[in-house]
């Protein structure tokens, strides 16, 4: 069964990790594809054909999420080029970890700046199209770190942290207009960008968690096709931990 058949999604930051298992999931489902980079690589070129194979449309746009009229000028992009926004998955996201006290205030702002205020700016870019349809899906992406906090992430567990508020008062503003809005919170996922950390380190993770075992990006993209389908119709303002039991 698909899920998403002939639904139009937009997913920023999709040409690897997370987003980009998000993208090919939806697309197995029947979902149009509307996918962001901040250029046009080879990872965006083999992905956007790979999501064409599966006989859906799919195109990747070069966007900057963090950037308020980029955003819009995506929307309306989508718009002209599908006709309709009904699932807007706002993955984008950057860290720059280190201490606080030496954490400097650029690194700060420039975290907060693509975190969060990449959500605010996708999401007002998409709102008007979905209050006109009366329907839509906002899945945000989160993290565990803006539920617990974690040592050397004060600027990403604040941006994640405010991911996670802004989640709760949109659902509630929106919910009248047949439009939810939830957050998913990974714990430890193993991507392009944890495998920096060496196996061993991977590892010692995964001893510490409830199943034994990091997460894979295959674990957020489940639990984002239940968000973005009619399946979880009378969810809204969640922040569902994705995290293998760490927070329990």
């Amino acid at each position: 069964m698909k899920l998403l058949k002939n639904k139009t999604v937009i997913i920023t930051g999709a040409s690897r990790g997370i987003g980009k298992s998000i993208a090919k999931l939806f697309a197995s489902h029947g979902a149009n594809i509307a996918f962001t980079s901040l250029k046009r690589d080879e990872n965006v070129i083999i992905l956007e054909k790979e999501l064409n194979s599966c006989g859906i449309k799919a195109i990747g746009y070069v966007s900057d999420a963090s950037n308020f009229e980029d955003s819009l000028s995506l929307a309306e992009s989508v718009i002209n080029d599908f006709g309709s926004i009904d699932v807007l998955v706002n993955n984008a996201g950057i860290t720059k970890d280190n201490l606080l006290m030496r954490m400097s205030e650029d690194d700060f702002n420039a975290v907060m700046q693509v975190n969060m205020n990449s959500v605010f700016n996708l999401t007002k870019a998409c709102l008007k199209i979905m209050l006109k349809q009366r329907s839509g899906s906002i899945i945000n992406m989160s993290s565990v770190v803006g539920v617990k906090g974690n040592a050397g992430q004060a600027n990403y567990s604040a941006s994640k942290a405010a991911i996670n508020g802004f989640t709760k008062s949109t659902a509630l503003e929106l919910g009248s207009r047949n439009i939810r809005c939830n957050s998913i919170a990974p714990g430890f996922i193993e991507t392009e960008m944890t495998s920096a950390l060496g196996k061993d380190k991977i590892d010692e993770w995964a001893q510490s968690i409830p199943l034994r075992r990091n997460g894979s990006p295959n674990d957020v993209a489940n639990v984002s096709l239940f968000l973005a389908s009619d399946m979880s119709s009378y969810v809204t303002g969640q922040v569902i931990n994705v995290c293998g039991g760490m927070l329990t």
